[in-house]
């Protein structure tokens, strides 16, 4: 059984530190949060990191695609001020570096599978592999992805570790229901636009935990846990948490 928590920051705590960052995984364990959903992409040299985007100038001041840079071009880069000054200097981390604090941290995580077109299997493959040098708690870790083929891969090579479908509103699978029944997904992650109380319970009829992101107001957040929502992804999860405990 997987222990999944009420609440999974998203991308670390990244509505305080910058997203899929070591710094923003530990202000989420500074937050008693228990488990982070974290995005790991390839380099061109093939080194899993966690990174979310397909080009790297949105959080970083490097520029152009993650699959033309290179682990050493990824070190080089810097990851913080873009988000705010207190966090110039950080860096990308990679898959391994961020597993081994995770374990220290005692945190569980929701590992999405993003890869740059063309190395869904590739991705899938390589940070498994990493993976599974490190990571002995399986209720503790979910992979999840909007590639099918990356599923697959992962359902083929560890079949032992729960994986969850993501829907998104603007794309969604009109055979959602049958791709979660063939890749044997243990999770429906869904997306807040698709968080209806009928697609909440029709989940809840194939016998699966509902997971929805990303929630950020408290007042919404318990609606949802009053549909039976199993578990919420949010960027600010000390507002989440308070939200929930407080008597409604």
């Amino acid at each position: 059984m997987l222990k999944l928590p009420k609440i999974i920051g998203h991308r670390g705590a990244c509505g305080y530190a910058p997203e899929n960052t070591l710094e923003s995984i530990r202000t989420a364990a500074d937050m008693g949060v228990e488990w982070v959903e974290l995005d790991v992409k390839l380099t061109k040299d093939s080194i899993p990191i966690i990174f979310h985007d397909d080009d790297l100038d949105r959080t970083t001041n490097g520029s152009g695609p993650v699959r033309e840079a290179t682990w050493e071009d990824i070190q080089q880069l810097e990851a913080g001020s873009w988000f705010a000054d207190s966090f110039s200097g950080i860096k990308i981390p990679s898959l391994e570096e961020t597993v081994e604090l995770l374990i220290d941290l005692d945190m569980g995580l929701n590992l999405e599978i993003k890869p740059c077109a063309g190395r869904e299997i590739e991705t899938a493959e390589i940070a498994l592999d990493m993976l599974s040098r490190y990571w002995d708690a399986h209720d503790r870790l979910l992979i999840s992805s909007f590639s099918h083929v990356s599923l697959e891969s992962a359902r083929d090579l560890a079949p032992d570790w729960r994986r969850s479908l993501l829907l998104w509103h603007e794309d969604m699978p009109a055979d959602w229901v049958e791709l979660a029944d063939y890749l044997d997904a243990a999770t429906i992650n869904i997306s807040d636009q698709l968080a209806t109380r009928d697609f909440i319970r029709q989940i809840a009829e194939m016998e699966k935990p509902a997971l929805v992101y990303t929630i950020n107001d408290p007042h919404r957040a318990r609606i949802l846990q009053s549909w039976g929502v199993a578990s919420m992804f949010t960027d600010v999860p000390d507002v989440i948490l308070e939200g929930m405990l407080q008597v409604h």
